[in-house]
């Protein structure tokens, strides 16, 4: 519901677009009409959830076969779904430990860097196989489709005890997270997300970089003993023996 409601946002403002212009070059005499529909509020809110490192453990035990090498390969690289299907032995560079992603939805070629234990899975799958084939393909030999993934993945969540079911999405967004939580920079992240810029990935991952802020708070105020039986003399002294 969240989705439909800020696909209907975006489309409304570019109507919205069109109309100012079309009564700005006097093909109609008010623009009334169109300034009284207002958008969803807060349809845009970022609502991110991504996996614990044991939920992905989990997830993995639970994946079999074929699949558990594209749910492994997606925490491994961000991509999107409908990346996978193009990725092929060639576009991994073992030296370089990155794998090229040769059209995305931005239409604009990039590099994912992969971390050591990446670049050694990505090396056991290719390994062998021709410059040609897919790196990651079904059992029977054949492409991955549009839907494929969903009947896996949420049986697949049932079995880790994952609920709400892991959509592939949040897979990507799991990535971006671990990324963020570590302090990697946004363009960074952005770059090997394929975003256009920064915009869409502060807004999602932004939140969750360490903070100067935060941490300084967490420093400066006391301990308030809660683990302990509650005292009120004991409560006070904390912040005298603070200031």
């Amino acid at each position: 519901m969240r989705a439909r409601r800020a696909t209907a946002k975006r489309v409304l403002t570019i109507l919205k677009a069109a109309l100012n212009h079309a009564f700005q070059e006097g093909k109609t005499n008010s623009d009334e009409a169109w300034r009284r529909a207002k958008p969803y509020r807060e349809a845009d809110a970022a609502k991110i959830r991504y996996l614990t490192a044991a939920e992905c453990r989990r997830l993995l035990e639970a994946c079999e076969g074929a699949f558990r090498d594209r749910v492994r390969g997606a925490l491994a690289t961000g991509c999107r779904y409908g990346e996978f299907g193009r990725i092929r032995v060639s576009d991994f560079d073992a030296q370089a430990r990155t794998v090229m992603i040769a059209k995305s939805k931005q239409a604009k070629p990039r590099p994912i860097a992969l971390s050591d234990e990446g670049a050694a899975f990505f090396a056991a799958l290719t390994a062998g196989r021709p410059r040609t084939a897919l790196v990651f393909s079904r059992a029977d030999g054949e492409p991955w489709g549009a839907s494929h993934q969903q009947r896996p993945l949420i049986e697949a969540s049932a079995r880790a005890r994952l609920e709400p079911p892991c959509a592939f999405h949040i897979l990507r967004h799991t990535y971006a997270s671990a990324l963020a939580t570590k302090g990697v920079p946004m363009r960074v992240i952005a770059d090997q997300l394929g975003h256009a810029d920064t915009r869409v990935t502060e807004k999602h991952y932004a939140h969750l970089t360490p903070s100067y802020g935060a941490e300084a708070v967490r420093h400066a105020l006391p301990a308030l003993g809660l683990d302990a039986p509650p005292a009120a003399s004991g409560f006070l002294s904390t912040f005298d023996a603070a200031s």
